[in-house]
């Protein structure tokens, strides 16, 4: 077992730009003694550009902000009433407690995690080895994008709960031309949909799926 305990904080409300400023700084000042943190947010209304990703999947323009980032990926969409989850875990430092730790594993905790919470309210999903995050019938309810610094990871990634999805007809979101985007609230009743019940349940099997807590 890893001998030190993760921190969970919930940020509430946050814009997307001065979060990710903040994981960059946590990344960068940390050391071997830095405990790894789980951050829950939900931001305000952005599009936000992988580092990788191409400019053709904005559609249409809006007064929606864009925000190039530096996590991987192409473009992808968050609003209220998404469920983000951002890693902040020092992949290396585990590696020396658990040797098949590694980035792609950190990828399948991230989706199963997502995949067994929803399974509780009676929802069968998956994941795409080709295309990272979670799905349901054919549609995309997770999106999913790391950065790995220093041998440890930040982002994470965004479960779509009870929000408006109308923006993501405005981008081939992640990069895939016609993706259909769902929601949690598609499939159960909306007062079970929220993301004060599902937040903790996601860090709950995150937890167990890497299994070094």
């Amino acid at each position: 077992m890893h001998n030190q305990s993760i921190i969970i904080r919930q940020l509430g409300i946050q814009p997307y730009e001065s979060v990710w400023r903040e994981m960059q700084t946590f990344t960068n000042k940390r050391n071997e003694q830095t405990p790894d943190e789980i951050w829950l947010v939900q931001h305000p209304a952005v599009y936000t550009q992988g580092s990788a990703g191409k400019a053709e999947h904005l559609l249409y323009q809006t007064k929606i902000p864009m925000v190039q980032s530096d996590r991987g990926g192409q473009i992808t969409y968050h609003g209220l009433g998404q469920q983000i989850m951002y890693v902040l875990i020092d992949i290396k430092r585990l590696k020396k407690v658990k040797n098949d730790i590694s980035v792609r594993s950190l990828v399948i905790a991230l989706e199963q995690s997502v995949i067994n919470t929803l399974k509780k309210y009676g929802i069968p999903s998956y994941a795409k080895p080709d295309a990272p995050g979670v799905y349901v019938n054919s549609q995309k309810i997770c999106s999913l994008g790391l950065r790995i610094r220093k041998g440890c990871s930040f982002h994470g990634l965004a479960l779509n709960v009870q929000m408006d999805l109308s923006p993501f007809q405005n981008i081939n979101p992640c990069g895939y031309v016609g993706l259909q985007m769902c929601q949690l609230a598609d499939f159960i009743d909306k007062t079970e949909a929220n993301c004060e019940k599902i937040a903790p349940q996601l860090v709950e099997s995150f937890i167990a799926e890497l299994g070094i807590y």
